[in-house]
């Protein structure tokens, strides 16, 4: 029979060595875990981080695509309503009477600041339900003049409202609605600075209507932060050929006939009050606006374009 003070003082000098036992992992041990786990998880990593830069900018050029579509169909809508397109000479010929010119707001031309008129056309559209007859009201129609903007900077002072590419801006006066039974009366006043264009005088269309003036009595009241159709426009002369590029052929002029401007631009002919717009994107400015100029070497698909073939429903005769 095994004596109770020999085993309790046999169990009491074994407790402490086997206490003392290291059943944890060594140092060693704990360095290859975590290299093995850095070999896994840092591939890992990476992959996510691609999956969610691939996203961004599939989703960048899915933006500016839909973007760039949207935009051209406004501007074909528009100029289904023209009944005389500028071409270059044209659009020289009243850039004076335009903006920018008068201290318009957002549309500074200098230096980092640009505000550049690239499509102008008068066109005749329908005010519904301006003039009264009896207890209804029947529509008027009215000769607008809309001019179509590349506007680089010209940013806010209290902050970058756009983006550091380029954008468009609509700008556009509109002529007054006269009341038929009343000479005296206005139904609709004309935006300030309108002036209609005069067919009278010598000279064929294109040189009677590059002689319209604004009126001199009244500046512009615009603000052209409120004016911008479309952000993310490609500006500045790219290294080598922009994609999908047009070429004017025949009685079309380029406006403008500036090589500079090669993101947005027009091949007009006004005698036929036809016109082709192009239109290039930039979406690469999204998510890397300080290295989003276009080269040849990166993929076009973030730069898309767009292109349109207008021919307007209306027309103008002089003798």
């Amino acid at each position: 029979m095994l004596n109770p003070i020999k085993f309790l003082l046999t169990h009491q000098f074994k407790s402490p060595k086997a206490a003392n036992q290291n059943s944890g992992f060594t140092l060693i041990e704990l360095l290859v875990a975590m290299i093995v786990a850095a070999l896994v998880i840092t591939p890992l990593l990476g992959f996510m981080i691609n999956i969610l830069s691939t996203d961004r900018r599939e989703q960048a050029k899915s933006n500016s695509e839909q973007e760039i579509r949207t935009a051209l169909d406004y501007i074909t809508q528009d100029l289904q309503q023209a009944v005389y397109i500028y071409n270059d000479a044209g659009l020289t010929d009243i850039a004076g009477q335009l903006p920018p010119g008068n201290g318009e707001v957002g549309c500074a031309d200098g230096g980092a600041d640009k505000c550049q008129p690239v499509l102008a056309f008068w066109k005749r559209e329908i005010k519904e339900d301006v003039i009264p007859v009896g207890a209804d009201f029947d529509d008027a129609y009215v000769y607008s003049l809309v001019t179509y903007y590349l506007v680089e900077g010209n940013n806010p002072a209290n902050g970058n409202t756009w983006s550091d590419a380029a954008r468009i801006a609509r700008f556009e006066i509109s002529g007054e609605v006269p009341d038929p039974t009343n000479a005296n009366n206005i139904l609709i006043e004309a935006d300030a600075g309108f002036e209609a264009f005069n067919l009278g005088g010598s000279g064929d269309l294109e040189t009677k209507m590059g002689r319209w003036t604004k009126d001199a009595n009244e500046d512009y009241d615009l603000n052209f932060g409120s004016l911008v159709l479309l952000d993310y426009i490609d500006k500045g002369t790219p290294d080598g050929n922009p994609p999908a590029a047009i070429g004017c052929t025949g009685d079309e002029t380029r406006v403008p006939d500036d090589n500079a401007v090669d993101s947005f631009y027009a091949c007009v002919d006004s005698g036929e009050t036809y016109a082709r717009v192009y239109l290039r994107g930039n979406a690469l400015a999204r998510f890397q606006p300080n290295d989003s100029d276009y080269n040849p070497n990166r993929a076009g698909s973030l730069f898309p374009t767009g292109i349109i073939q207008v021919q307007g429903s209306g027309s103008l005769f002089t003798r």
